[in-house]
Protein backbone atom coordinates (compact mmCIF):
# COMPACT_ATOMS: atom_id res chain seq x y z
CA UNK A 1 0.00 0.00 0.00
CA UNK A 2 1.60 3.30 -0.96
CA UNK A 3 1.23 6.32 1.99
CA UNK A 4 1.36 9.96 1.18
CA UNK A 5 1.36 12.96 3.83
CA UNK A 6 -1.91 13.84 5.26
CA UNK A 7 -1.59 17.75 3.87
CA UNK A 8 1.45 19.72 6.11
CA UNK A 9 0.81 17.58 9.31
CA UNK A 10 3.31 15.10 10.18
CA UNK A 11 1.39 11.96 9.44
CA UNK A 12 1.33 9.48 6.41
CA UNK A 13 -1.54 8.16 5.63
CA UNK A 14 -2.26 4.99 3.06
CA UNK A 15 -3.79 5.96 -0.30
CA UNK A 16 -7.21 4.77 0.54
CA UNK A 17 -8.68 5.70 3.79
CA UNK A 18 -11.54 2.97 5.23
CA UNK A 19 -14.43 4.25 5.89
CA UNK A 20 -16.30 3.05 8.78
CA UNK A 21 -20.06 3.92 8.14
CA UNK A 22 -20.26 0.11 7.48
CA UNK A 23 -19.77 -1.21 10.63
CA UNK A 24 -22.47 -0.82 13.30
CA UNK A 25 -25.17 -2.68 15.44
CA UNK A 26 -28.02 -2.96 12.27
CA UNK A 27 -30.61 -2.26 15.75
CA UNK A 28 -29.08 0.94 16.00
CA UNK A 29 -29.15 4.54 14.21
CA UNK A 30 -30.81 4.64 10.92
CA UNK A 31 -29.03 2.49 8.76
CA UNK A 32 -30.49 -1.73 8.87
CA UNK A 33 -27.68 -2.63 6.05
CA UNK A 34 -24.36 -2.38 8.55
CA UNK A 35 -22.59 -4.90 10.12
CA UNK A 36 -22.52 -6.19 13.51
CA UNK A 37 -19.40 -6.32 14.81
CA UNK A 38 -18.33 -9.95 14.36
CA UNK A 39 -19.46 -9.02 10.86
CA UNK A 40 -16.96 -6.15 11.05
CA UNK A 41 -13.77 -7.20 12.76
CA UNK A 42 -12.82 -9.29 9.75
CA UNK A 43 -12.53 -6.41 7.94
CA UNK A 44 -10.82 -4.58 9.84
CA UNK A 45 -8.20 -6.88 10.09
CA UNK A 46 -8.07 -7.31 6.23
CA UNK A 47 -7.92 -3.27 6.07
CA UNK A 48 -4.85 -3.66 8.19
CA UNK A 49 -2.97 -6.59 6.46
CA UNK A 50 -3.49 -5.05 3.40
CA UNK A 51 -1.57 -2.04 4.60
CA UNK A 52 -4.63 0.55 5.43
CA UNK A 53 -3.46 3.02 8.03
CA UNK A 54 -6.12 5.28 7.80
CA UNK A 55 -9.50 4.53 9.40
CA UNK A 56 -12.83 7.15 9.02
CA UNK A 57 -15.63 7.69 11.68
CA UNK A 58 -18.09 9.26 13.11
CA UNK A 59 -19.84 9.99 16.48
CA UNK A 60 -23.21 9.38 14.86
CA UNK A 61 -22.81 6.48 12.75
CA UNK A 62 -24.81 3.61 13.90
CA UNK A 63 -25.52 6.07 17.27
CA UNK A 64 -22.07 5.61 18.35
CA UNK A 65 -21.07 1.51 17.51
CA UNK A 66 -19.73 2.06 14.74
CA UNK A 67 -16.98 3.76 17.22
CA UNK A 68 -17.03 1.03 19.72
CA UNK A 69 -16.66 -1.34 16.83
CA UNK A 70 -13.48 -0.16 15.54
CA UNK A 71 -11.94 1.27 18.31
CA UNK A 72 -11.91 -1.91 19.98
CA UNK A 73 -11.23 -4.22 16.63
CA UNK A 74 -7.72 -1.43 16.57
CA UNK A 75 -6.72 -2.07 19.72
CA UNK A 76 -6.75 -5.86 19.65
CA UNK A 77 -5.61 -5.89 15.72
CA UNK A 78 -2.55 -2.64 15.75
CA UNK A 79 0.00 -0.57 17.74
CA UNK A 80 -2.21 2.88 18.15
CA UNK A 81 0.96 4.90 17.04
CA UNK A 82 0.39 3.18 13.48
CA UNK A 83 -2.84 3.96 12.50
CA UNK A 84 -4.69 7.34 11.83
CA UNK A 85 -8.09 7.66 13.25
CA UNK A 86 -10.56 10.37 11.93
CA UNK A 87 -13.94 10.70 13.93
CA UNK A 88 -16.90 13.76 13.87
CA UNK A 89 -18.90 15.81 15.10
CA UNK A 90 -21.87 18.02 14.35
CA UNK A 91 -25.34 15.38 13.74
CA UNK A 92 -27.45 14.71 16.75
CA UNK A 93 -27.00 12.07 19.73
CA UNK A 94 -28.84 10.11 22.06
CA UNK A 95 -27.52 13.15 24.57
CA UNK A 96 -26.60 15.63 22.40
CA UNK A 97 -28.41 18.30 20.32
CA UNK A 98 -26.15 18.26 17.58
CA UNK A 99 -24.03 21.64 15.89
CA UNK A 100 -21.04 23.39 16.41
CA UNK A 101 -21.42 24.71 19.80
CA UNK A 102 -18.38 24.71 22.31
CA UNK A 103 -20.58 22.60 24.69
CA UNK A 104 -21.29 20.12 21.81
CA UNK A 105 -17.85 20.11 20.52
CA UNK A 106 -16.60 19.12 24.07
CA UNK A 107 -19.14 16.58 24.93
CA UNK A 108 -19.00 14.85 21.69
CA UNK A 109 -14.77 14.63 21.77
CA UNK A 110 -15.07 13.28 25.80
CA UNK A 111 -17.81 10.85 24.13
CA UNK A 112 -16.15 9.45 21.02
CA UNK A 113 -12.80 8.55 23.05
CA UNK A 114 -14.82 7.13 25.29
CA UNK A 115 -16.17 4.99 22.63
CA UNK A 116 -13.09 4.46 20.64
CA UNK A 117 -11.24 3.38 24.05
CA UNK A 118 -8.02 6.20 22.91
CA UNK A 119 -6.66 8.97 24.54
CA UNK A 120 -6.58 11.04 21.56
CA UNK A 121 -8.03 11.28 17.87
CA UNK A 122 -5.61 11.86 15.17
CA UNK A 123 -7.99 14.03 13.24
CA UNK A 124 -11.26 15.78 14.77
CA UNK A 125 -14.12 16.97 11.33
CA UNK A 126 -16.80 18.81 11.76
CA UNK A 127 -19.31 16.56 9.67
CA UNK A 128 -21.54 19.84 8.18
CA UNK A 129 -21.54 23.73 8.74
CA UNK A 130 -22.93 24.96 11.47
CA UNK A 131 -25.45 28.34 10.55
CA UNK A 132 -26.34 28.56 14.19
CA UNK A 133 -22.96 28.59 15.85
CA UNK A 134 -20.82 31.90 15.44
CA UNK A 135 -17.95 30.30 13.64
CA UNK A 136 -14.78 31.79 16.13
CA UNK A 137 -16.80 29.77 18.84
CA UNK A 138 -16.61 26.63 16.85
CA UNK A 139 -12.81 27.12 15.60
CA UNK A 140 -12.13 28.46 19.52
CA UNK A 141 -13.57 24.93 20.50
CA UNK A 142 -11.50 23.22 18.20
CA UNK A 143 -8.11 24.67 19.27
CA UNK A 144 -8.76 23.99 22.77
CA UNK A 145 -9.79 20.35 21.76
CA UNK A 146 -6.28 19.98 20.23
CA UNK A 147 -4.91 21.98 23.06
CA UNK A 148 -5.95 19.45 25.35
CA UNK A 149 -4.36 16.46 23.43
CA UNK A 150 -7.70 15.20 22.44
CA UNK A 151 -7.08 15.76 18.86
CA UNK A 152 -3.92 15.75 16.87
CA UNK A 153 -5.55 17.25 14.14
CA UNK A 154 -9.21 19.22 12.91
CA UNK A 155 -10.69 18.82 9.39
CA UNK A 156 -13.76 20.36 7.84
CA UNK A 157 -16.41 18.49 5.52
CA UNK A 158 -19.37 19.42 2.97
CA UNK A 159 -19.60 22.89 2.56
CA UNK A 160 -18.76 26.35 0.03
CA UNK A 161 -15.73 27.19 -0.62
CA UNK A 162 -15.86 30.43 0.78
CA UNK A 163 -17.11 29.06 4.06
CA UNK A 164 -13.80 27.23 4.30
CA UNK A 165 -12.01 30.09 3.20
CA UNK A 166 -13.46 32.25 5.87
CA UNK A 167 -13.02 29.24 8.28
CA UNK A 168 -9.11 28.96 8.01
CA UNK A 169 -8.64 33.40 7.57
CA UNK A 170 -10.35 33.40 10.81
CA UNK A 171 -8.21 30.38 12.67
CA UNK A 172 -5.07 32.35 11.63
CA UNK A 173 -6.33 35.71 12.36
CA UNK A 174 -6.65 34.19 16.09
CA UNK A 175 -4.22 32.20 16.36
CA UNK A 176 -6.27 28.83 16.06
CA UNK A 177 -5.22 25.67 15.00
CA UNK A 178 -6.53 25.68 11.38
CA UNK A 179 -7.90 22.42 9.42
CA UNK A 180 -5.15 20.22 7.85
CA UNK A 181 -7.99 18.28 5.80
CA UNK A 182 -11.18 18.60 3.73
CA UNK A 183 -14.12 15.70 3.34
CA UNK A 184 -15.76 16.50 0.71
CA UNK A 185 -18.01 14.58 -1.85
CA UNK A 186 -16.05 13.97 -4.99
CA UNK A 187 -16.12 11.41 -7.91
CA UNK A 188 -16.48 10.84 -11.89
CA UNK A 189 -20.31 11.91 -11.35
CA UNK A 190 -19.80 14.98 -9.08
CA UNK A 191 -16.87 16.67 -9.93
CA UNK A 192 -17.89 20.81 -8.54
CA UNK A 193 -15.89 20.81 -6.21
CA UNK A 194 -12.75 21.24 -8.81
CA UNK A 195 -13.82 24.47 -9.28
CA UNK A 196 -13.10 26.30 -6.06
CA UNK A 197 -12.97 23.91 -3.26
CA UNK A 198 -9.48 21.69 -5.01
CA UNK A 199 -7.88 24.21 -5.70
CA UNK A 200 -8.08 26.00 -2.38
CA UNK A 201 -7.43 23.33 -0.99
CA UNK A 202 -4.00 22.91 -3.20
CA UNK A 203 -3.00 26.33 -2.48
CA UNK A 204 -3.01 26.05 1.33
CA UNK A 205 -1.48 22.51 1.26
CA UNK A 206 -4.78 21.05 2.44
CA UNK A 207 -5.79 17.45 2.55
CA UNK A 208 -8.25 16.04 0.08
CA UNK A 209 -10.56 13.16 1.57
CA UNK A 210 -13.64 12.41 -0.97
CA UNK A 211 -16.23 10.58 0.44
CA UNK A 212 -18.49 8.37 -1.95
CA UNK A 213 -15.75 8.37 -4.38
CA UNK A 214 -18.00 5.55 -6.37
CA UNK A 215 -21.10 7.24 -6.42
CA UNK A 216 -22.76 4.77 -3.37
CA UNK A 217 -21.84 2.25 -5.94
CA UNK A 218 -23.03 3.61 -9.30
CA UNK A 219 -19.80 3.34 -11.02
CA UNK A 220 -19.61 -0.22 -10.02
CA UNK A 221 -22.12 -1.64 -11.70
CA UNK A 222 -24.49 -1.71 -14.72
CA UNK A 223 -26.30 1.75 -14.68
CA UNK A 224 -29.85 0.80 -13.35
CA UNK A 225 -28.98 -2.02 -11.29
CA UNK A 226 -29.60 -2.07 -7.74
CA UNK A 227 -28.38 -3.87 -4.41
CA UNK A 228 -30.21 -3.96 -0.81
CA UNK A 229 -28.28 -0.60 0.30
CA UNK A 230 -28.99 1.57 -2.62
CA UNK A 231 -33.12 0.69 -2.40
CA UNK A 232 -32.71 1.52 0.97
CA UNK A 233 -29.83 4.57 1.07
CA UNK A 234 -32.63 7.58 0.91
CA UNK A 235 -29.71 10.25 1.30
CA UNK A 236 -27.74 8.48 -1.51
CA UNK A 237 -30.52 8.78 -3.92
CA UNK A 238 -31.16 12.35 -3.21
CA UNK A 239 -27.27 12.74 -4.25
CA UNK A 240 -27.38 11.12 -7.79
CA UNK A 241 -31.26 11.86 -8.67
CA UNK A 242 -30.67 14.30 -11.08
CA UNK A 243 -28.49 14.28 -13.58
CA UNK A 244 -29.30 10.19 -14.44
CA UNK A 245 -28.93 10.79 -18.59
CA UNK A 246 -25.06 12.21 -17.87
CA UNK A 247 -24.41 10.00 -15.16
CA UNK A 248 -25.28 6.63 -17.25
CA UNK A 249 -23.13 7.95 -19.81
CA UNK A 250 -19.73 8.44 -17.78
CA UNK A 251 -20.61 4.98 -16.18
CA UNK A 252 -20.90 3.01 -19.73
CA UNK A 253 -17.09 4.87 -19.91
CA UNK A 254 -15.99 3.95 -16.85
CA UNK A 255 -17.14 -0.03 -17.51
CA UNK A 256 -15.43 0.18 -21.42
CA UNK A 257 -12.22 1.01 -20.08
CA UNK A 258 -12.38 -1.56 -16.93
CA UNK A 259 -13.17 -3.96 -19.73
CA UNK A 260 -10.07 -2.64 -21.79
CA UNK A 261 -7.75 -3.01 -19.14
CA UNK A 262 -9.04 -6.27 -17.39
CA UNK A 263 -10.17 -4.60 -14.00
CA UNK A 264 -12.82 -3.75 -12.12
CA UNK A 265 -14.90 -0.89 -12.51
CA UNK A 266 -14.15 0.58 -9.04
CA UNK A 267 -10.71 0.51 -9.52
CA UNK A 268 -10.94 2.49 -12.70
CA UNK A 269 -13.22 5.13 -11.00
CA UNK A 270 -10.89 4.88 -7.54
CA UNK A 271 -7.42 5.12 -10.32
CA UNK A 272 -8.98 8.41 -11.66
CA UNK A 273 -9.60 9.60 -7.96
CA UNK A 274 -5.52 8.76 -7.23
CA UNK A 275 -4.75 10.35 -10.03
CA UNK A 276 -6.15 13.95 -9.10
CA UNK A 277 -3.22 16.02 -7.82
CA UNK A 278 -5.72 17.28 -4.64
CA UNK A 279 -6.78 14.23 -3.86
CA UNK A 280 -4.69 12.49 -0.67
CA UNK A 281 -7.20 9.55 0.26
CA UNK A 282 -10.17 8.46 -0.97
CA UNK A 283 -12.75 7.00 1.77
CA UNK A 284 -14.10 3.82 0.51
CA UNK A 285 -16.22 1.39 2.26
CA UNK A 286 -16.50 -2.29 1.74
CA UNK A 287 -18.96 -4.87 3.43
CA UNK A 288 -17.69 -8.20 1.88
CA UNK A 289 -13.96 -9.54 1.76
CA UNK A 290 -13.93 -10.01 -1.86
CA UNK A 291 -14.96 -6.33 -2.33
CA UNK A 292 -12.10 -4.91 -0.08
CA UNK A 293 -9.67 -7.17 -1.96
CA UNK A 294 -10.92 -5.72 -5.06
CA UNK A 295 -10.73 -1.97 -4.17
CA UNK A 296 -7.44 -2.38 -2.68
CA UNK A 297 -5.66 -3.29 -5.82
CA UNK A 298 -6.93 0.15 -7.50
CA UNK A 299 -3.72 2.08 -6.23
CA UNK A 300 -1.60 -0.05 -8.69
CA UNK A 301 -3.79 1.19 -11.70
CA UNK A 302 -2.56 3.36 -13.93
CA UNK A 303 -4.49 5.37 -16.26
CA UNK A 304 -3.23 7.21 -19.27
CA UNK A 305 -4.00 10.37 -20.51
CA UNK A 306 -6.22 9.44 -22.95
CA UNK A 307 -8.38 7.60 -20.49
CA UNK A 308 -8.54 9.91 -18.26
CA UNK A 309 -9.85 12.18 -21.01
CA UNK A 310 -12.40 9.42 -21.85
CA UNK A 311 -13.95 9.41 -18.60
CA UNK A 312 -14.19 12.85 -18.55
CA UNK A 313 -15.23 14.76 -21.52
CA UNK A 314 -18.82 13.60 -21.59
CA UNK A 315 -19.30 15.47 -18.05
CA UNK A 316 -22.00 18.18 -17.64
CA UNK A 317 -21.94 20.32 -15.17
CA UNK A 318 -24.02 19.36 -12.07
CA UNK A 319 -25.89 20.85 -8.93
CA UNK A 320 -23.96 21.19 -5.98
CA UNK A 321 -25.74 18.87 -3.54
CA UNK A 322 -24.52 16.64 -0.33
CA UNK A 323 -24.09 19.84 2.05
CA UNK A 324 -26.93 18.96 4.37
Amino acid sequence: MKTIPLGSTDLQVSRLCLGCMTFGEPERGKHAWTLPEESSRPLIRQALDAGINFFDTANSYSDGSSEEIVGRALRDYARREEIVVATKVYFPMSNLSGGLSRKNIMQSIDDSLSRLGMDYVDLLQIHRWDYDTPLEETLEALHDVVKAGKARHIGASSMYAWQFAKALYSADLHGWTRFATMQDQYNLIQREEEREMHPLCRAENIAVLPWSPLARGRLTRPWGETTARSVSDEYGNTLYNQSEENDAAIAERVAAIAEDKGVSRAQIALAWLLSKPAVTAPIIGASRAAQLEDLVKAVDVELSSDEIAELETVYHPHHVVGFA
